[in-house]
């Protein structure tokens, strides 16, 4: 079966959920409607570790150069959060059968932080396949200069981005209740994280083709 052409619909679908759940229960009227998104998230989150279980195989054989180890990081990190978002989404979930008590506290407290480790845990994932994505969607060929200045623009908005939307507080609970300024609006919100997505995700490409760069460079050396 070719796998190849699941993977990028998934990916896509993945990423846009991931932004629209940032906005917390505060977007929709229902939170039913939060849940059940995430729901939808972690069974594509399924499929897309489904696909992709030889890369979990392949953990314990080759060398572990500098590019590799911070995609096992990066990797397993974003696992860690994805799990820590579905144990504590099921524990403030409506048809959670079992009566968690105190234990609601610290489940909100643990889907605050681990989803905005995961979505730019996330950002990163993305940003290391950054030149295959392109490479699909350019066909091979460079970037024209309007689309890298464009890119270059998107990044330092998103620096502005996520300050203003207080990433780092969420982060390392600084603030342990989730805000959204309605009067920016929703569309803003998405043009904010879309914005925080390409940021995160142009420093994983560039820091993981110095990585690159430098694992080869070592094996040069040895080599000679």
């Amino acid at each position: 079966m070719n796998t190849q052409k699941l993977r990028m619909p998934i990916d896509i679908t993945m990423t846009l959920l991931s932004i629209i759940l940032m906005g917390g229960t505060v977007l929709f009227p229902d939170d039913r409607v939060h849940q059940v998104l995430g729901m939808m998230l972690l069974v594509l989150w399924i499929c897309h570790t489904a696909l992709n279980h030889r890369w979990y195989g392949s953990l314990l054989r080759g060398k572990y150069q500098p590019y590799r180890i911070m995609q096992i990081v990066v990797n397993l990190a974003l696992s860690a959060c994805a799990l820590l978002l579905l144990v504590s989404g099921l524990m403030m979930a409506w048809f959670f059968p079992f009566d968690v008590g105190e234990g609601l506290g610290f489940a909100r407290t643990a889907h605050l932080v681990s989803s905005h480790w995961y979505y730019l845990f996330m950002c990163a994932h993305l940003g290391m396949h950054a030149a295959m994505i392109l490479g699909k969607m350019t066909k091979g060929r460079k970037l024209p200069l309007p689309a890298t200045v464009i890119s270059i623009l998107v990044c330092l908005y998103g620096v502005y981005a996520f300050i203003i939307r207080g990433i780092a507080k969420y982060m390392f609970l600084r603030q342990e209740f989730f805000f959204i300024d309605l009067e920016r609006g929703y569309l803003l919100f998405a043009a904010d994280y879309l914005s925080i997505l390409v940021l995160i995700a142009s420093v994983s490409h560039w820091l993981g083709k110095g990585l690159l760069a430098l694992g080869k460079k070592k094996t040069e050396v040895h080599e000679d």
